[in-house]
């Protein structure tokens, strides 16, 4: 499925390589479950990191007690993660990622999707998200991701948005390459590991704070 409009794909300096794998991120959904590629990816990464090998949808049954933050709805995994007793989810711009109304080391798990690149400071984002971590807790994300360059910040270049073609919404900050990884390393966590569900399409990160 088409998603990356041609004004879209000119801005972001997208090859017809990169736009198709793009395209399969944003647009590919599964027949039967109707679970996006990017959703999949990041359900696959947590099911993995935790070592449940059921399907995630059963995750909840085994873990009832993970205090998870949900950062926006992470797509079509919102509606699994909703079942998690100590689920709590935070929507922008009531909740500001860049300043998050809640206590230190809160949380087992922090998960986002596609929203990193939204945030003016994503270094601050993350670091707010390691902040509210218990030791030892995991951040999972997806980011749209380049593989084949470094990110780049779009701080005066002309707006670019995310979303539905001719709408100014979701205004884009960061397109992220290569060197994503360096983000969640300043921001303070300990270990940054990558989970390649399909690459390059659908590629998740889960970063683990310390034990201190």
């Amino acid at each position: 499925m088409e998603i990356i409009w041609p004004a879209l794909a000119a801005q972001w300096g997208l090859s017809e390589a990169e736009l198709a794998y793009i395209d399969r991120q944003q647009g590919t959904t599964c027949v039967n479950c109707a679970t996006s590629l990017r959703s999949a990816a990041l359900a696959d990464a947590i099911r993995r990191h935790f070592g449940w090998r059921r399907p995630f949808q059963e995750m909840f049954m085994r873990r009832p007690a993970l205090a998870t933050l949900e950062i926006n709805e992470a797509g079509t995994l919102t509606p699994h993660l909703s079942e998690w007793k100590r689920h709590h989810l935070a929507s922008h711009p009531e909740v500001d990622m860049l300043d998050l109304p809640y206590a230190d080391k809160t949380f087992d798990l922090v998960v986002h999707s596609d929203t990193l690149e939204h945030v003016t400071d994503p270094v601050v984002g993350l670091t707010e998200c390691h902040r509210v971590l218990r030791p030892g807790g995991v951040l999972a994300y997806t980011i749209p991701l380049i593989v084949g360059r470094m990110s780049r910040p779009r701080k005066g270049m002309p707006a670019s948005y995310h979303g539905a073609e001719g709408e100014d919404n979701y205004l884009v900050h960061t397109e992220y390459g290569a060197d994503f990884w360096t983000e969640p390393v300043r921001a303070g966590f300990g270990n940054v590991s990558i989970y390649p569900f399909e690459f390059p399409a659908a590629v998740a990160i889960v970063a683990q704070r310390g034990m201190a």
